[in-house]
Order: structure tokens, then C-alpha cells, then sequence
């Protein structure tokens, strides 16, 4: 018999240490020619390190990278593509100690093939991409030289490093996908400027790999958003677009021809025409939704609805087809083909995130490597369920979310009595939540309190014309959409309407301080290196995101009324709610003095907060000794003023006023 106990204390065996620890991330699997598989891994029980990790066909997992090494690139501050398997024993990867690229071969240490900078991080690598020839490196380059920002560029280095890297692009704001077609005579790379991000507008353009700059446009423009474009094995060049309003993949009808033949380029033709996207909003480097098998079959992973699967389209096209996986989230998505095998990192509603081998024609499937040694017993596994809600527009709009119930075997709550709720905001904005088992989700769950994971209006994966309704209206459609999803739970009789909280993350973060300060649903908050100040924002963010606000609220200066409008710092007399603040000491893109500008008002207005900071950590904690405090806090926090005792043993938090 299931014991009776009020939601919020319900005793789980699931702790913060095993939310922090018990999940490594997994991402970027990639098939090497002699069988291994290859992959990062996140190590939060290490300091957040990510390590290299390969496993030989028929082996054992084994880190390829010193220890102390720590995968990782600063471009764009976010990061990825950090590393490439060149071989099957040769990868190239960027260390974050000192931003260098080193060449690392199995079995010998590695070596620096970048010079060392004049300024320590001056020089950030990511990218990569081998010639064919193997010679060769192209690779993005962001150089920090004390200008006003960044300048981005692609530069060419022998994998020797016998010269210092050559430009072979530069004058536009950004680059990413340095991609050199099989016979070795075309590079392909995706290009844009401010004000846009790569989601509004890119531009796909080709030019010789010997020489770069007689370069060509091929596809994208201000109202295109190009993503991932890679060579086919008959040196056709195959990318995805939104032109038709979703990202669907596209193709050059032949192959480039010589670059030095005075012809047009091929014309490009359609290969999908889903209502579904085929591509992801592009945060990071080295993200692949799309690969090629041996026989000319694509895999791709398509998301409909915010539910990732993995599909395949035919050689001879047509329509595609679900290849019948349980996985529903792959994360920063990466694809890597071999022969008739696909590898990647992906989740499910009842597994965390695995590095999975698929042969493709068999439908079977191998696990590599799994997120957490330790699996989560059934009894304690939230499943999600999609929810669809009316939004405050009065125009019959909707928003979705995906509903975490309550989930313990152990445990039921008093007849009458209904769960606390909490909300969550998620970051990007431009981004979108899956469905799949997450342990910090189930930490709640299992106590008694239902998560509801929101997906508000400028969230992905829904496309194009739905991810547009966030332009000129953050912190306002987005904040909506959080209280609608509540309310709809609410008014559904499945949780406490008045014991509803909202968290959230970076944008989230800022999603979570607007509904408490110009709303009055939530009765406590939870903000992780939240926006408090757009204003100050727009003046102090990093290049890639400098002109981001321009499209999500307006130009800047130009409408510095509607920044302060909706920047929570200037009317924190309006909170209605206590509210607890964690942040980085050490975050680039929303500096500390947004945390402390917002705790001092509340001081001064007599507002009751918490807040912890963190030496050492930037923007999304990666230390377990971090993510477990956080986590303990929250609980504690939640505890107090939402009215129940959690069963946990906790280090209390200080709550001010």
C-alpha cells in the first residue's frame, strides 16, 4: 500500500547528488573507420570537464584525452564543435584552459598546432573540418585584439602546425560549417550579420578550397535561415532551409564541377516537404541532423511538435519514414554515418541519453555508453504528456508544454488534496524542451510536485511562423504563455493554484522575474542566471548575441522606453512573490551585476529572496557541488513558502526580509 503524505514531502530516493553526479553528458558520437565509436562526455563530478571518450569494436569505454584536459571552445561563448576525428586514431580538439587546438594521436600526448596568443583566450578555435587530402585544417577562428568585438573568420593551419593559421574568410560578423566536398576542391561555409542570429537570416556560399576568396553564394538572404550543410559522397552539397516556412532539406541537383570553369552553379531542388523541422536553432557549433549511409539512404532527425525522432529518406526520394525508435530528444543533435550505421546521443520519455549505434536496415540498435550506471526505478519515472492551451491573445492562439505529474510509487496525497506545481521557463529564448526522463525533473516529481516543461510562443521546433510570434515581445508572449500553462493545469483540476511556482534559466531566468513582477499568479520563483536589466544587457553581452535584442524587443538605443518597460530591475515594489537568485561569478553573458542590481532593490524594498552565487561558474552550472546546492536551496525554499516539509535533510537558506 502506497503511504499518504502531503505533495512536496513525499521521502525519494532520488537526491540532489544523484541528479548532479549520476548523469554524465553525452554528445557528438562519431563512427570511426576501424569500428570504434567516439564521443564527449560532460563530467560534472570533475568541474564540468569534458573529456574525449572512445570505444574500440568489442571493447571497453576508455578516455582518450589526458586527464586534466577539458574539450571545449569559448566561440560565441556557447561553444561546441570543439573537436573532429580526423582518423582512426587522430582527432584535433580545442582545450578550454588555453583556447589552442591540439593534435592528439591514440596512444602519444597531445600537441598544440595554434601558436600560444599574446593575450591568454585570445584566439578561440571551433569547427573543424580535414581536407581530403588530410593536409589541411579549416576550422571557425574568433580573435579577441581589444577592438570594439570579436572578429569571427575561417582560417586554413596544417594538421602539422609547421605555419600559423591562414585567413580564408572574413568581413562578415559570423561563420560556421567549413565544409570541404569529398574530391577536395569546394569549400561550403554558412555566413551572417548583425542584427540577426543564424535563425532569422544566413547566407550558404562556396568557393575554392585553394582559394577561398573567390567565393559565391549559393542560398539563404535576410528572411532564410540556412543550417548544417554537408557534401554527399557524389560531391553534391545538401543543406536544410525554412524558405517554405519549415526547415527541410535541400540539395544541389549535380555536383560544383572545377572551380575554375567559368559556368553557373547548379540549380538546388527540394528533397522533404515536412511541416515539421528538419534543422535546429544553431546556439552552438557541430550540430548535424542529417547524415548519409552507404547506400545513399539519409537519416535525419525530425521534430514535430518539440518531439525529436529519428526518420530516413530513401536514395531514390519520396517520403519519409519513422524508423520506429522509442527516442524522442537527441539534445544538440549530431549525426554520424558509416556504411549502413548511424550513431548519436539520444533520450526517451523512460531512458536518460545514451551514445546509440543503429544499423539502419536491421532496425537494430546498441548501446555504448549511458548516461548514468545507475537506472531510475519505474515507479519513480514522471511520463510526460503534451499539453496544448489557449493563450491570452483572445485570437484562438495556442502555446504548448509537455506535464510532468507526480510519480512515486511509494506515495499518494491526502484525498482533496491537490500537488504544487512549478513552472519551467526554458533559456534561448530560441529553443524548445523534449519529452524524456530528466533526473532534476524527477526530483520533483518524486517529492509530489508536478512539473509542467513550457514550450511558449518563439519556441522551436513548432516552425518558422510560430518561433517569429517571440519578435518585438519578449518577456511578454513568452511570461504569458508560462502563466497560461499553469492556469490551464489549474483550472483542469490537476494541481494547486495556489501553490505555483515558475523557474527558469538565463532567458528563462528572465521569464521567471517578469511573471513576479508584473503578474501575481506564482506564490515563489526560482531565477538561474535570470536577465533582470534588458537595458543593461544590450549594453554588456558578447558579440553573438549583441544585436539579439533588436529582434526580440527593438532596436537599441532607438527604443530604450520599451527596454525599460520590460526589464523586472525597475519595478521590483510590483514582486508579488518571494523569489531565490543563483548565479556564475564568472558568467559573460548575463554578468553578475544583473543578480546583485536585483537583490539590492529587493533589500531595499523589503522583499523576501535568497541568493547564492558561485565562484567559477559561467553561464549553465557545470559543477555537481554547485547543481546540488542549487537543487537543495530550491527544495528548501519551495518548502517554506509553499507550506509543505520536504522529507530531505537540508542545509537551510538564508531568506532576507
Amino acid at each position: 500500500m502506497a503511504e499518504v503524505a502531503p505533495y512536496g514531502s513525499w521521502r525519494s530516493p532520488i537526491e540532489p547528488a544523484d541528479v548532479a553526479r549520476g548523469s554524465r553528458r553525452l554528445g557528438a558520437a562519431t563512427l570511426a573507420a576501424d569500428g570504434a565509436v567516439w564521443w564527449a562526455e560532460g563530467r560534472p563530478e570533475e568541474g564540468g570537464r569534458s573529456a574525449l571518450m572512445r570505444r574500440p569494436a568489442g571493447g571497453e569505454p576508455e578516455e582518450v584525452t589526458p586527464a586534466g584536459a577539458n574539450v571545449r571552445t569559448r566561440v560565441h561563448e556557447y561553444g561546441g564543435g570543439a573537436w573532429k576525428l580526423l582518423g582512426p586514431e587522430l582527432v584535433v580538439y580545442t582545450d578550454f584552459a588555453d583556447q589552442r587546438v591540439y593534435r592528439l594521436e591514440l596512444g602519444s600526448e597531445p600537441v598544440a598546432i595554434t601558436p600560444e596568443p599574446e593575450e591568454p583566450a585570445a584566439l578561440r578555435y571551433a569547427d573543424f573540418e580535414l581536407t581530403p587530402d588530410g593536409k589541411t585544417l579549416f576550422c571557425v577562428r574568433e580573435v579577441h585584439d581589444g577592438g570594439p568585438e570579436p572578429e569571427n573568420q575561417i582560417v586554413s593551419m596544417p594538421l602539422d602546425g609547421s605555419k600559423p593559421p591562414e585567413v580564408a574568410a572574413a568581413g562578415r560578423d559570423f561563420y560556421s560549417f567549413p565544409r570541404v566536398s569529398p574530391d577536395g576542391l569546394w569549400l561550403a561555409f554558412t555566413c551572417w550579420d548583425h542584427p540577426n542570429m543564424p535563425w532569422d537570416g544566413t547566407e550558404l556560399w562556396v568557393a575554392p578550397a585553394h582559394d577561398p576568396g573567390q567565393k559565391r553564394p549559393l542560398a539563404g538572404g535576410a528572411g532564410e535561415s540556412i543550417f548544417a550543410p554537408a557534401w554527399d559522397s557524389q560531391d553534391r552539397l545538401r543543406f536544410v532551409s525554412d524558405r517554405d516556412g519549415w526547415w527541410n532539406l535541400y540539395r544541389t541537383v549535380a555536383d560544383l564541377g572545377s572551380p575554375d570553369a567559368d559556368r553557373d552553379l547548379p540549380q538546388v531542388e527540394q528533397l522533404s516537404t515536412e511541416r515539421a523541422d528538419l534543422g535546429y536553432p544553431q546556439w552552438i557549433f557541430g550540430m548535424q541532423t542529417h547524415a548519409e549511409l552507404g547506400d545513399g539512404t539519409i537519416v535525419v532527425v525530425r521534430t514535430e511538435a518539440a518531439t525529436e525522432r529519428l526518420f530516413a529518406l530513401d536514395a531514390g526520394g519520396g517520403a519519409l519514414r519513422d524508423l520506429g525508435l522509442p527516442f524522442t530528444s537527441f539534445g544538440a543533435p549530431s549525426l554520424s554515418a558509416r556504411a549502413g550505421k548511424v550513431a548519436f546521443a539520444a533520450a526517451s520519455p523512460a531512458s536518460e541519453p545514451e551514445i546509440v549505434v543503429l544499423d539502419v536496415a536491421s532496425g537494430e540498435t546498441e548501446t555504448i555508453r549511458a548516461a548514468s550506471e545507475e537506472t531510475v526505478a519505474p515507479g519513480l519515472v514522471s511520463t510526460p504528456r503534451a499539453i496544448e492551451f489557449p493563450t491570452p491573445t483572445g485570437d484562438g492562439d495556442v502555446a504548448h508544454a509537455f506535464y510532468y505529474p507526480p510519480a512515486n510509487a511509494d506515495f499518494e496525497g491526502p484525498e482533496g488534496e491537490l500537488p504544487p506545481l512549478i513552472v519551467v521557463s526554458h533559456g534561448g529564448p530560441t529553443a524548445h524542451e523534449t519529452p524524456a526522463l530528466d533526473r532534476e525533473f524527477l526530483f520533483w516529481t518524486s517529492r509530489g510536485i508536478g512539473v509542467v516543461d513550457v514550450n511558449y510562443r518563439g519556441s522551436t521546433g513548432y516552425g518558422r511562423a510560430y518561433r517569429e510570434k517571440l519578435k518585438g515581445t519578449w518577456g511578454v508572449v513568452d511570461t504569458e504563455d508560462c502563466i497560461a500553462a499553469a492556469r490551464f493545469l489549474a483550472e483542469s483540476g490537476e494541481v494547486d493554484g495556489k501553490r505555483l511556482a515558475i523557474r527558469g534559466g538565463s532567458a528563462g531566468g528572465y521569464a521567471t522575474l517578469c511573471a513576479l513582477v508584473f503578474h501575481d499568479d506564482f506564490a515563489a520563483g526560482a531565477s538561474y542566471y535570470g536577465v533582470a536589466d534588458t537595458e543593461a544587457l544590450a549594453r554588456d553581452t558578447h558579440k553573438f548575441e549583441a544585436r539579439y535584442l533588436d529582434g526580440l524587443i527593438g532596436p537599441y538605443p532607438e527604443r530604450a522606453d520599451l527596454y525599460r518597460e520590460r526589464s523586472p530591475i525597475h519595478f521590483v515594489e510590483r514582486l508579488s512573490a518571494p523569489v531565490i537568485l543563483f548565479q556564475g561569478l564568472e558568467d559573460a553573458i548575463v554578468p553578475p551585476n544583473q543578480a546583485e542590481a536585483m537583490i539590492a532593490a529587493m533589500a531595499a524594498n523589503g522583499i523576501p529572496h535568497a541568493y547564492l552565487a558561485f565562484e567559477g561558474e559561467q553561464h549553465g552550472f557545470r559543477r555537481a557541488e554547485t547543481e546540488i546546492r542549487c537543487l537543495e536551496a530550491e527544495l528548501y525554499f519551495y518548502g517554506r513558502i509553499l507550506g509543505f516539509e520536504p522529507a530531505d535533510e537540508l542545509q537551510p537558506v538564508e531568506i532576507e526580509n
